[in-house]
């Protein structure tokens, strides 16, 4: 069982997109695919094998591209994530906060997206399979899974859990 998606639809992403201020349905919705897709909400946070971390499946190797090769040259939007990552355990374990800071992850994803330099189209921002293109293009070099897992994965963790509630 995963991170329940309402509250991780308000209680991380949101937050967390609005202190980049990044904010969007698209990228709310986008992020909360991808976590769903990747890790089923948190279900794993390290799948075995695999070297990728954390609700959104982040390897190291990403994470560092991430900081040298774009957030290098945006010094205020790497200010703004790295505010977001722990004082002291970033120094020393600055992968781990990929699996232990959903904060800091989810700018981390956010950037992995930014990083392509392609804005996700606003009639995309409801739609699951539109989204879901958008993740298997950006997201990864060869993602693990298909559009149509996204999509299941959004429908069943997401629209089910929110409908739910409702």
């Amino acid at each position: 069982m995963g991170i329940c998606a309402r509250e991780l639809r308000h209680l991380v992403i949101r937050p967390t997109l609005k202190h980049l201020k990044l904010w969007s349905p698209g990228a709310e919705n986008l992020l909360l695919g991808t976590a769903a897709q990747e890790s089923g909400l948190g279900e794993h946070l390290q799948r075995e094998q695999h070297r990728a971390l954390g609700i959104y499946q982040i390897t190291p190797r990403m994470h560092r591209n991430v900081w040298d090769k774009f957030l290098a040259r945006q010094p205020n939007l790497a200010s703004k994530v790295r505010g977001l990552a722990s004082q002291h355990e970033f120094l020393h374990h600055p992968h781990a906060e990929l699996a232990t800071n959903l904060s800091y992850a989810t700018a981390v994803a956010m950037m992995v997206y930014l990083r392509t330099g392609k804005i996700l189209p606003p009639e995309a921002s409801n739609d699951p399979n539109r989204l879901g293109h958008w993740w298997r293009k950006n997201f990864h070099g060869s993602p693990q899974g298909t559009v149509n897992d996204f999509v299941s994965h959004y429908n069943d963790l997401i629209l089910e859990s929110e409908e739910s509630r409702s």
